[in-house]
């Protein structure tokens, strides 16, 4: 086991990452152009600011999220950068051939780009599930079939579903989670004893699990609302991420000490809740128009992942999202 895991990230990993870098400079180099629009130059500012929520999210919230697994801390970090950037340039070049079919160069801005991010998120996601199971080089495959997969269902939900980029987006969450429990199924099953360590935690590093939790939580509003045109559904989807997110933490931590003997509180609750409560309110954020609507779907939404982790656990779907 030892040496084919050696083999495959010595030899095949750096052939197959530089092999994917010359393809994609190749196809960015005839097929793309910058935009030279002076719209575009305007509407950059407002763009870049919430590219850089939306990477900054990526990166450090997504990367610490796992750094509590005792033998994979390092893992989550370290594959989390590799797979974003592997995942974005992907992204970008099918998000561009698929929505600019008539163009004879694809077009990439800062909206482009950012969507390309958010796109790259979903193998974040995915990760979670298998870290500990996988070596890099298949994540690496299942970043490029994931990119795909996800660009492509997206294209059929704004064709022919008529689904609005926003809410296209929003389902990354679900279609990540699943994706990688189908990838999870289709591996062969560990044994007890090694599903068993990728469960175990770390004390030292849950402080940078929930460092990762606050980055998700402070810039989850941002990613909520990146893709919404008007001023006024920004807003809202804003006000109601940050009402669902306080509401949902809130729930998590009462119902932490709750389930707990001693009335102690588990951060992996906390965590957990704080997930639920801004995916929950993801797709709909925009057309919430009272706060206490978002406030309830935060509460429910915290109930709920608190009660299905601590009932719901099988050793062998270990879910790290």
């Amino acid at each position: 086991m030892g040496s084919k895991y050696q083999k495959s990230v010595r030899v095949w990993l750096p052939l197959c990452a530089i092999t994917l870098e010359v393809i994609f400079i190749v196809i960015f180099f005839f097929f793309t152009s910058y935009s030279a629009s002076v719209d575009e130059q305007k509407k950059l500012l407002r763009d870049y600011r919430a590219f850089q929520d939306v990477f900054i999210m990526a990166t450090f919230g997504f990367g610490f999220l796992n750094t509590s697994l005792r033998r994979h801390c390092w893992s989550s970090i370290a594959f989390n950068l590799f797979l974003l950037v592997l995942g974005v340039q992907l992204a970008a070049l099918l998000d561009g051939f698929l929505t600019q079919l008539s163009l004879r160069k694809m077009v990439i801005d800062m909206s482009s780009i950012q969507r390309a991010t958010m796109i790259a998120t979903s193998v974040l996601i995915s990760a979670g599930v298998v870290l500990g199971k996988v070596n890099l080089l298949q994540l690496v495959i299942m970043t490029l079939i994931e990119v795909t997969a996800f660009s492509a269902t997206r294209l059929v939900s704004i064709s022919y579903l008529d689904m609005n980029m926003h809410v296209s987006m929003m389902y990354m969450h679900m279609f990540a989670a699943y994706f990688g429990l189908t990838v999870v199924c289709c591996l062969r099953k560990p044994l007890p004893s090694a599903s068993e360590d990728k469960d175990q935690t770390a004390t030292s590093p849950s402080l940078f699990t929930m460092l990762g939790t606050l980055f998700l939580w402070i810039f989850w509003p941002s990613f909520n609302s990146a893709l919404l045109e008007l001023a006024d559904e920004r807003k809202m989807a804003v006000f109601n991420t940050y009402y669902a997110l306080a509401v949902s933490t809130v729930t998590g931590i009462l119902m932490s000490a709750l389930a707990h003997p001693q009335g102690k509180i588990n951060m992996t609750h906390i965590h957990k809740a704080v997930l639920a409560g801004g995916v929950a309110v993801g797709a709909p954020s925009y057309l919430i128009h009272a706060p206490w609507l978002a406030m309830v779907l935060g509460c429910v939404a915290g109930m709920i992942s608190i009660g299905g982790f601590r009932y719901l656990q099988f050793p062998h779907l270990a879910v790290g999202y």
